[in-house]
């Protein structure tokens, strides 16, 4: 059901915009701006933070707007909203503070800094719209409970895949179907690749080299999957999950699954028992080199015959897993969306329930004792998805937590690191939060179990 566009309109008519602020300006920040600024009434972005001053001024330039007030107080900043100027700012922590914002979007990918902007976000009441699976990826459970807890609301975004799988999950249940996979599509999956081997991609579409990195290597998955898990409350079939891969195992995985393959998602049921699936309670997996690339998908049952019936007429076929999907994400185009979502009608697109499924750093090279782990998407680390349970009980170390930590002792390419491997950082306040977050959840568990 559409209704948010209708919304906006009224706001735009009433002259009462919904008011957003904006914290980071990379390529996906730039998209936002552009989107809001042009193709969004009833709706403003009336500040950007971002480190470099001129990155906020880039992001309003390439959206036509060039009349910029750059700010250094909460009050010149509220000064600036109250007079419908833009502004632009080195400091986030005035969009945190200051009247006048509706929501912030946060978009920068950064774990521990990101973690700071929401902590304070929600000290100053404001709702939180995430780009960044990362954070959330990582503490977003606790971060969900503190905003619960002052009355905000603390969301993850359409058009990214998460939010795209939670509307069409959310879809599937509607209509009266048990959604038992939630899954995303894939073009490449290799968790050796590094910021060299993706530079000549990156360059192309005109994006960082480790970002492209955390894409191809499977960690930028492993965290999306993994939040889709925490709100749905799914879990994984094994540590990384299936992810079954089209391109390098085709004939092999026609095969074993006896498929009739034209290269569709929708061919791929069979290859999932459904009393696992209901056994596990539903899981998140990913598919790689099957069509309609890079959308998502729910393969969901019905136990009712004559719906069966119903659902086979319909093209759905026989079932017991019928496939639906999304042909594509279109990230920022879709952000606004969940902004208006969250302030007109205090709906979440998606949000952790418990953690459930973390992501768990990996060795991609040999490293050697005395060397400090670099960040998502470079040369030393991926990420795979695994139980928080196992997490928990194997002191797995979190890739959201690894940037930074120095090695203990040598670790060979693929294992899995623990905290036992490493020397974290002193004073990060992303690992008061994940140690809060473990013994927060562990004592809701123990609670539930009484």
């Amino acid at each position: 059901m559409i209704i948010v566009d209708t919304a906006l309109q009224a706001r735009a008519e009433a002259g009462n915009p919904v008011r957003v602020g904006m914290i980071g300006a990379g390529f996906m920040g730039r998209g936002i701006a552009n989107q809001i600024v042009n193709s969004v009434p009833g709706m403003e972005l009336v500040a950007v933070f971002t480190r470099n001053i001129e990155d906020a001024q880039r992001a309003y330039n390439e959206a036509g707007i060039t009349d910029l007030r750059v700010v250094n107080t909460v009050a010149d900043l509220e000064a600036s909203i109250r007079q419908g100027q833009y502004a632009i700012t080195d400091d986030a922590m005035l969009l945190c503070r200051a009247a006048g914002i509706d929501a912030l979007v946060e978009v920068t990918g950064a774990i521990e800094f990101g973690a700071e902007v929401v902590m304070e976000a929600i000290a100053n009441r404001k709702h939180i719209v995430l780009m960044n699976a990362e954070l959330d990826g990582t503490i977003g459970s606790i971060l969900k409970v503190k905003a619960d807890q002052a009355g905000v609301i603390l969301t993850a975004c359409d058009g990214d895949q998460p939010g795209v799988q939670m509307n069409l999950y959310r879809y599937v249940k509607s209509i009266g179907l048990t959604p038992l996979l939630c899954g995303n599509i894939k073009g490449l999956q290799d968790p050796y690749r590094n910021p060299t081997t993706q530079e000549g991609f990156a360059k192309q579409w005109k994006q960082k080299p480790h970002m492209v990195t955390s894409f191809a290597d499977g960690s930028k998955i492993s965290f999306e999957q993994a939040i889709v898990a925490n709100a749905t409350g799914m879990t994984i079939a094994q540590r990384g999950m299936l992810g079954y891969d089209f391109n390098r195992h085709r004939d092999e995985l026609v095969e074993q699954f006896d498929l009739k393959y034209t290269g569709h998602v929708d061919d791929l049921t069979p290859m999932y028992d459904v009393e696992q699936l209901k056994a596990l309670g539903g899981i998140v997996d990913y598919v790689v080199g099957v069509k309609p690339g890079p959308g998502v998908f729910v393969f969901a049952t019905h136990d009712d015959p004559k719906q069966q019936h119903y659902l086979n007429l319909y093209k759905l076929g026989e079932g017991p897993l019928y496939s639906f999907y999304t042909p594509y994400h279109l990230c920022h185009f879709e952000v606004p969306l969940s902004v208006a979502r969250v302030v007109l009608f205090n709906d979440v697109v998606l949000a952790p329930t418990a953690p459930l499924v973390d992501v768990v750093a990996t060795a991609k090279i040999d490293l050697k004792a005395g060397e400090t782990l670099d960040g998502i998407g470079y040369y030393m680390t991926y990420g795979q998805c695994e139980t928080s349970k196992v997490t928990q009980a194997e002191r797995l170390l979190p890739l959201g937590i690894a940037e930074g930590c120095k090695l203990k002792r040598d670790i060979a390419k693929d294992q899995v690191l623990t905290y036992d491997d490493v020397e974290l950082p002193e004073g990060r306040l992303c690992d008061k939060l994940r140690a809060e977050q473990n013994a927060y959840f562990a004592s809701e568990a123990v609670l539930a179990a009484v």
